[in-house]
C-alpha cells in the first residue's frame, strides 16, 4: 500500500489514492485505527481516501485516527486538494464532494513554499449559545466553542473530555474549543484569536482543527456583538496560523465560508498493514 501524509497547520493526514486501486473500505476499521497509530503505525490525526466520482474531480472520505468514517475535517479537504494538485488530479481549482456535501478549492503553490489552500465550508444556518460565552455550531463537523480569558496552560484533555463525555453530548459526541479573545497588538490591529481544539475520534487535543477555527472564528464575531456583514478573521492554533472568511446574515446564518492556511506533503512510502517498507 503507497501512502501520502500531509499536515495541515499540525493536522496530519494519511493519503490514500483510490483512483486506480482499492485499497481500503469502510468496513476496514481496524485496519485504518492501526495506521494512524502513533506508536505502531504511521501515525496521523485522520486518514483520507480519493477516488474517482462523476461530476466532480474526486470524492474525499475522510476516517477519525479510532478507524471510524467521520464528519467534514475542514484542514483534511485543504490537504486533500493540495494531495490532488500533487498528483495532477487538478490544478489551481478544484470541485470534491465530502460527507457533507460538495466544496471547491483554490490552491496556490510557490517553489520551495507549503501550498496555501483557500477551502469554501459548508453554510451554517444557525448557532445556538447556551451561555453568553458558550457558542454550539455545525461547521461540517458539531463543536462547542467556550471563550476563555487565556488558553495557556490549561489542561485541554480534561476539559475536552467533561464536555465531551457530558450527558449532553455523550451520544453523538462533539469537537471542544477553548478560545481566547483576540488580542490588540501594538500597531492597533486585531490580533489573531487563540484557540485550543480537543476533537473527538482522536479522543485527544490536536494541534489544529480546520471546522473548530472556523467554528471559533464565526462564535467570536458573535461574541463581539456583530451581527450582519462580512469578516476575515486570523485564528492561531498550536500548529499554526489559519484565517477564516464569511458573510454573515441578517437572518443569523453564515455563508460564503472560507477557511484558508498553508498543506503541505511530510513524506511518502509504502506499508504492508504491520510495518513500513520503505520511505
Amino acid at each position: 500500500m503507497h501512502f501520502w501524509k500531509y499536515q495541515g497547520a499540525g493536522n496530519d493526514f494519511v493519503m490514500l489514492d483510490q483512483r486506480e486501486q482499492q485499497w481500503l473500505s469502510r468496513a476496514d476499521t481496524d485496519t485504518i485505527a492501526r495506521l494512524c497509530d502513533r506508536r505502531f503505525g504511521i501515525g496521523a490525526d485522520g486518514l483520507i481516501l480519493l477516488q474517482h466520482l462523476p461530476g466532480y474531480d474526486f470524492e474525499m472520505i475522510y476516517f477519525n485516527a479510532d478507524g471510524r468514517e467521520s464528519t467534514m475535517c475542514g484542514n483534511g479537504g485543504r490537504c486533500i486538494a493540495a494531495f490532488a494538485q500533487d498528483l495532477g488530479v487538478v490544478s489551481a481549482h478544484c470541485r470534491f464532494w465530502a460527507i457533507d456535501g460538495g466544496h471547491e478549492a483554490w490552491i496556490r503553490k510557490e517553489k520551495g513554499k507549503a501550498s496555501w489552500v483557500e477551502l469554501k465550508m459548508s453554510p451554517v444556518p444557525s448557532v445556538e449559545r447556551p451561555e453568553p460565552d458558550t457558542f454550539v455550531l455545525n461547521t461540517g463537523s458539531p463543536h462547542y466553542v467556550r471563550f476563555v480569558g487565556a488558553v495557556e496552560g490549561v489542561d485541554m484533555v480534561q476539559e475536552g473530555r467533561s464536555v465531551r463525555y457530558s450527558d449532553q453530548f455523550r451520544t453523538h459526541g462533539i469537537n471542544v474549543n477553548l478560545v481566547a479573545p483576540a488580542p490588540l497588538q501594538k500597531e492597533g490591529g486585531a490580533g489573531a484569536l487563540h484557540i485550543r481544539t480537543y476533537e473527538r475520534g482522536v479522543e485527544d487535543e490536536t494541534l489544529a482543527c480546520g471546522t473548530g477555527v472556523t467554528a471559533a472564528a464565526i462564535a467570536h464575531y458573535l461574541h463581539s456583538g456583530r451581527t450582519g456583514g462580512q469578516a476575515d478573521i486570523p485564528v492561531h492554533a498550536l500548529g499554526g496560523d489559519l484565517s477564516v472568511r464569511f458573510q454573515a446574515n441578517a437572518d443569523g446564518s453564515f455563508s460564503e465560508i472560507w477557511l484558508c492556511g498553508p498543506a503541505n506533503p511530510v513524506f511518502e512510502g509504502t506499508i504492508d498493514g504491520q510495518k513500513t517498507l520503505h520511505s
